[in-house]
């Protein structure tokens, strides 16, 4: 088998056998999960299961004791938040993140610096090639603005904005890198339920839209399980069962851990 047959027949993302610990408390002990091409996987599991932890540590922001982080067949444990970024993943977080005094362009616009090659000095003067530059960045800005039903708040200020538009203008600064896999920390939590129905509807959108998997971290129990194809469950670091749905929702373990 060729490497490039290889590669191309590798998972989108795998973290495998990834231990992580902080001092004497273990956050993820012996996980090991793939996704899926184009499918939505959801990680459900109690305060403290390790769920945030897993998706830091797949998006580098922490380095595993064990295990390793793969990206399409490519080991990308140890490398740099923006490394394993310019290599497609995206993820938002649970808090917006976000810059409340520049305008919702502004901040999604933020999310295409993996994707520009114009360095300082060239940005500085401003000629030719980087002009050129600015204008394709900002034309997928507002493709994203667009698709995300925001025209009417584009150039409002972030920071005078509702917490669901906030989560809204978030989704959109990450869809900027054009990531070919998408992570979602509790993208739900503190919104309303007509806020909740938006977002959702937005993330089947980009499902659809964008043919990449994506990796939700939920604890609304109805959203998942109207949205995830496939859901792994985490309790004290381990994985402790996966399945569809159905399988889940009858699963004892998690009944008894989680579900109640």
């Amino acid at each position: 088998m060729t490497a490039a047959r290889k590669e191309r027949q590798a998972p989108p993302l795998a973290v495998r056998s990834a231990t992580l610990r902080f001092g004497g408390v273990t956050a993820l002990d012996d996980v090991s999960i793939e996704v899926r091409e184009d499918e939505l996987l959801a990680i459900i599991g109690p305060n403290g299961a390790g769920k945030t932890s897993f998706l830091n540590v797949t998006a580098g922001f922490y380095r595993p004791q064990q295990g390793c982080v793969e990206l399409i067949g490519q080991d990308v444990t140890g490398l740099r938040v923006d490394q394993i970024a310019r290599r497609g993943l995206a993820r938002t977080f649970q808090g917006t993140h976000l810059f409340g005094g520049l305008t919702v362009v502004e901040n999604i616009l933020i999310g295409r610096h993996t994707l520009m090659r114009s360095n300082v000095v060239q940005a500085f003067f401003h000629y030719g090639p980087v002009m050129r530059e600015e204008t394709e960045h900002r034309e997928a800005v507002e493709e994203i603005v667009d698709f995300l039903e925001i025209e009417a708040i584009r150039n409002r200020q972030v920071g005078t904005l509702g917490y669901g538009l906030r989560k809204r203008v978030d989704l959109g600064r990450a869809l900027a890198q054009e990531p070919s896999i998408l992570l979602l920390d509790e993208p739900m939590a503190g919104m309303n339920s007509e806020e909740k129905e938006d977002l959702a509807r937005f993330i089947l959108d980009v499902r659809e839209a964008r043919k990449i998997p994506v990796v939700l971290v939920e604890h609304d129990m109805g959203v998942v399980m109207d949205l995830a194809d496939r859901i792994v469950v985490l309790d004290f670091g381990r994985v402790i069962a996966e399945g569809t749905p159905a399988e889940i929702q009858r699963d004892p373990a998690v009944i008894k851990a989680y579900l109640g």
